[in-house]
């Protein structure tokens, strides 16, 4: 990919469209644009996390998700670009490999957990949840162009991972999950 940028502002974009990687220009509320948008904004909060983990020395975890940085921003480039694929399988099997140890330590879930209990838990849900949030995006665009490669394949996994990882920070934490609690149920 030889693309820099060398000028940050275009002025291509005032009247709401953009430029896609194959030349294309859509609306800014096309779903494709939509679906980079979710991405990018997981891959924020991801570097977020990823901040937090390293003022906590939780380096086993970081290890896992950093690299998850590196393909969302690949996700990103085939969302831009079509034909352009980055992804491969081995990075799906990697993040199920990752849950899969995670999860064995943790053992089965017995009740629903809440986003809580410390800042990192919170925000590793907060990941989770706009893994959600992009592979819903995703598949709204897939439905209308149908999406070539492993990308929404990817992007479920990590929601998954996202999950288990949150666990993990709370047990490395030694923090207990907060379990949900029903409201009573009304009497009548």
């Amino acid at each position: 990919m030889g693309y820099r940028l060398s000028k940050i502002y275009t002025r291509t974009g005032d009247r709401g469209e953009t430029g896609l990687g194959d030349g294309r220009r859509v609306p800014k509320d096309h779903p494709r644009i939509e679906a980079i948008g979710e991405v990018d904004s997981l891959n924020s909060q991801l570097g977020l996390l990823l901040a937090g983990l390293a003022e906590h020395g939780l380096d086993e975890v970081s290890e896992v998700l950093a690299p998850c940085q590196h393909r969302l921003f690949d996700l990103g480039g085939e969302l831009a670009m079509p034909s352009y694929q980055a992804l491969n399988q081995a990075e799906v099997e990697r993040l199920e490999m990752a849950i899969d140890v995670w999860n064995e330590e943790m053992g089965p879930l017995k009740n629903f957990i809440l986003p809580s209990g410390s800042a990192l838990v919170a925000q590793a849900h907060v990941c989770r949840s706009l893994a959600r949030s992009a592979e819903r995006r995703c598949q709204q665009l897939n439905a209308l162009e149908p999406l070539e490669g492993l990308g929404l394949a990817y992007i479920n996994r990590l929601s998954d991972l996202l999950f288990v990882a949150a666990r993990i920070i709370g047990r490395r934490q030694g923090v207990a999950e907060v379990l949900w609690q029903p409201a009573d149920k009304p009497q009548g």
